[in-house]
């Protein structure tokens, strides 16, 4: 009885299964092949604006996608995590996500450490002692500063994006 039971809630599905599911049709997509998710609208708003990419539904993950594909996907991490962080209302909860992003992307030498100016660096290591939601905040418009100036402008250029373009224009006609 405790052996079905646990195929029983292996098999239900859950959040994590319909991500995965969306991530394999956004790959598909990508690849070339027929693609359900995305409408020719979205993909054509993303080469309009940097803030239209980043304010679609699938834009931030397409777009990650081809910084990973670059390895610099540091920077889109980094701006993502911040964004969750500012939602994050407990005290505790903040400072333990702010020694966190501090540890990943603004320590010198960190695993996915962000370009930023020294003074940027300085003034985040003053404010994770007792951190505010804002407190990344300068980091995040440097970073997205960065996103917007270097890797957007190759990424409309990129062979993934226009595979995609394609791809989806050709499921429309």
């Amino acid at each position: 009885m405790r052996q079905e039971w646990r195929v029983k809630q292996t098999l239900r599905p859950t959040v994590q299964h319909f991500k995965c599911i969306e991530a394999a049709e956004l790959q598909r997509c990508i690849e070339g092949e027929r693609c359900n998710s995305l409408t020719l609208e979205e993909v054509l708003q993303w080469a309009q604006s940097f803030e239209n990419l980043m304010t679609t539904k699938y834009g931030p993950v397409v777009y990650a996608a081809y910084l990973k594909m670059e390895h610099s996907d540091e920077n889109i991490k980094f701006w993502m995590a911040c964004e969750t962080y500012k939602k994050t209302a407990s005290r505790w909860s903040r400072i333990s996500r702010a020694k966190k992003l501090y540890k990943i992307y603004i320590q010198p030498q960190s695993p996915r450490e962000i370009n930023i100016d020294s003074s940027t660096r300085e003034t985040i290591i003053k404010n994770i002692q007792e951190p505010t939601q804002t407190c990344f905040e300068e980091a995040q418009k440097t970073v997205y500063m960065h996103m917007e100036m270097d890797s957007y402008p190759r990424f409309l250029k990129s062979e993934m994006y226009q595979k995609l373009l394609k791809t989806i224009q050709s499921n429309n006609s």
